[in-house]
């Protein structure tokens, strides 16, 4: 009996993480197809988007796994329907994503369940510091490592081209963390209480 209820349990939360992630796919294939997406006017490749506002607001609900499964999904679905400059710009992508994560992972963990006032405000600050560093320096290192390999890997540009790019990578995935990340946490406030009606699997 013990043992068929635990089943019937695990088969309810995987369903209720199906959903969820259904939910958030929908929404995130929805931005990739919009037109709210322009390129960086000092660097044309990179591209100002929304479709990772979801993820984040995944993040804040329902935990690093969830967010990290809609990166694996947005990044299917950016190959299929919005590769950009380059066919393989979804990986930089998935890479921008999950370090973006784990940024917020390595101080969420620190900080308590419920927090107001003066302590959120810190708490939040925090969480994008460390979001938008890690973001940074990661795709500054992949940058440096694959934009002068010849396409689809990269553009074929001269070491020294890629050196010159280095700081607009830098405010570009600043840039788009800092908004993405608080943009995420605000709108997590909002739909939280009726999007946790739907419990997805516990992540740790």
């Amino acid at each position: 009996m013990f043992k068929t209820r635990l089943v019937t349990k695990l088969i309810g939360m995987q369903a209720r993480t199906i959903a969820v992630l259904g939910v958030f796919a929908a929404l995130i294939i929805a931005l990739n197809l919009s037109p709210l997406k322009v390129p960086a006017p000092y660097a044309p490749f990179l591209i100002y988007q929304v479709w990772e506002i979801p993820i984040v607001v995944a993040f804040f609900i329902y935990g690093g796994r969830i967010a990290s499964a809609l990166a694996v999904l947005n990044t299917l679905a950016l190959l299929m329907l919005f590769p950009g400059a380059l066919p393989t710009g979804p990986l930089y992508n998935f890479a921008a994503v999950i370090s973006m994560i784990a940024g917020l992972l390595l101080v969420k963990r620190f900080i308590p369940a419920k927090l107001k006032g003066k302590k959120e405000a810190i708490a939040v600050a925090g969480l994008t510091a460390s979001g938008v560093i890690v973001r940074t320096v990661v795709m500054l290192v992949v940058n440096y490592s694959f934009l002068s390999y010849p396409p689809p890997v990269g553009f074929s540009l001269p070491q020294e081209v890629v050196v010159f790019y280095m700081p607009f990578i830098a405010l570009f995935n600043a840039s788009l963390a800092l908004y993405t990340i608080l943009g995420g946490y605000a709108l997590a406030r909002i739909v939280a209480p009726a999007a946790t009606r739907i419990k997805a699997q516990p992540v740790p």
